[in-house]
């Protein structure tokens, strides 16, 4: 146990510095290499296509950054419960966390007790819960976005600076093999194979965002958490699916889709989680 905990941690602190080195390396390629090479300046006059997409490139990212600090600033941790609880040898829950009541756990990691615990995201290096659920829904939809319009972008990149045409969809498939050996032949530079690289990671945390939003919004309309569907917990909430998402997105949630703002109040949560228990 006391190995894949240190791992837990080890994981705890790489993750956010991964996260951090994507999104530099993100915006060098698109102010860089993209927006330059596809949008070739024409004279002094402004490019209409130019400016578009690099508002939107600065508008998905802001929005990404910006949930992503949010769900950090909004822990779901407990204000009223400062103990640390000690967990029994004999614990039966995961590694990470022991359940306590009603949804509460005390998380291994942040070693802090959360309310309405969901999981731990080692990305943003806290635990998600109801407090914060709503941040970390849109910082992965933004998250998705990004690297969709990066591999977009990349792929546009490559067809105008190299002449490589993806009508065939094997042609995609085979770019990182062939551009692998024609490294190690000399024929392209490191530069080349690592946006080639990055076109696959793009692609890969882009989907793997997006089919975990999907899970996560399916776990808040059904008022469950990832934790009770681990422990074959069945959703003790009966409210509508409705409630259940206005509970975490807030009634301001048509603002909070565009912008990374407040939108659900948290002061009454520890109250309301106590009044379960």
């Amino acid at each position: 146990m006391f190995t894949r905990m240190l791992k837990l941690r080890l994981l705890n602190a790489v993750a956010p510095a991964y996260f951090f080195t994507a999104t530099a390396v993100t915006f060098i390629f698109h102010f860089g290499f993209f927006i330059p090479t596809i949008f070739p300046s024409q004279g002094t006059s402004l490019d209409g296509s130019k400016v578009l997409h690099t508002v939107m490139f600065l508008f998905l990212m802001f929005n990404a950054l910006g949930n992503y600090i949010m769900t950090i600033k909004y822990p779901a941790e407990s204000a009223n419960e400062t103990v640390i609880p000690v967990c029994s040898p004999h614990c039966s829950d995961k590694v990470d966390a022991h359940y306590l009541l009603n949804g509460r756990h005390f998380c291994k990691l942040c070693k802090k007790v959360i309310l309405k615990r969901d999981h731990h995201c080692f990305f943003t290096g806290n635990c998600i819960g109801n407090k914060n659920m709503r941040y970390f829904i849109m910082f992965c939809i933004y998250t998705s976005c990004t690297c969709l319009y990066s591999l977009v972008l990349g792929v546009a990149f490559l067809t105008v600076e190299y002449s490589i045409s993806f009508e065939n969809p094997l042609t995609f498939l085979t770019l990182l093999p062939f551009s692998t050996g024609y490294f190690f032949m000399g024929t392209i530079s490191g530069l080349q194979l690592f946006l080639v690289l990055m076109l696959y990671v793009w692609l890969g945390i882009g989907l793997v965002c997006a089919g975990f939003c999907c899970q996560q919004v399916l776990l808040v309309a059904r008022g469950q958490t990832w934790c009770q569907m681990q422990r074959g917990q069945l959703a003790e909430n009966c409210n509508p699916w409705r409630a259940n998402l206005k509970d975490v997105f807030g009634t301001r949630w048509m603002l909070g889709l565009i912008l990374p703002v407040q939108t659900v109040e948290t002061c009454s949560e520890d109250a309301d989680a106590h009044k379960e228990d």
